[in-house]
């Protein structure tokens, strides 16, 4: 009796670990972008791990940030054939690129954030927020 309960409580930790493991919404992102623990937040990341971010003057579904605020604050290109997907939405800049947005907020890169993991960005001049997974 004592063994099957074991049996039972191992079978069932190894099907609840990969439930745990993901979040939620991880089938409903787009290709490059996935999430990290950073400072106990579950943030949206690159590719490379780099923390992404958003920027509270953009208002409407449209990039503000351009010019010499893009070179420090690039955003987060996606490819000509993405398409939107759960809470993903895409944006065009005024060239005509396309920019993923979460939650209708284009995402940033930060250029002072030198590895995964950093957060740098987080507050800058009280615009510029971590994309925290909701």
């Amino acid at each position: 009796m004592f063994s099957r309960l074991l049996l039972g409580a191992a079978a069932l930790t190894v099907v609840a670990i990969p439930v745990l493991a993901a979040p939620a919404f991880a089938e409903d992102m787009p290709a490059g972008i996935t999430t990290s623990t950073i400072a106990g937040k579950t943030v949206l990341v690159d590719a490379k791990g780099m923390t992404l971010y958003t920027y509270d003057k953009d208002a409407g579904g449209k990039v503000t940030c351009v010019d010499k605020c893009a070179a420090a604050w690039p955003p987060a290109f996606a490819p000509a054939d993405a398409k939107a997907t759960g809470d993903f939405t895409l944006v065009e800049t005024a060239d005509g690129k396309q920019v993923w947005a979460y939650y209708g907020k284009p995402l940033y890169g930060w250029a002072k954030d030198t590895k995964p993991g950093d957060a740098t960005g987080d507050g800058v001049g009280g615009v510029w927020h971590e994309a925290v997974a909701q």
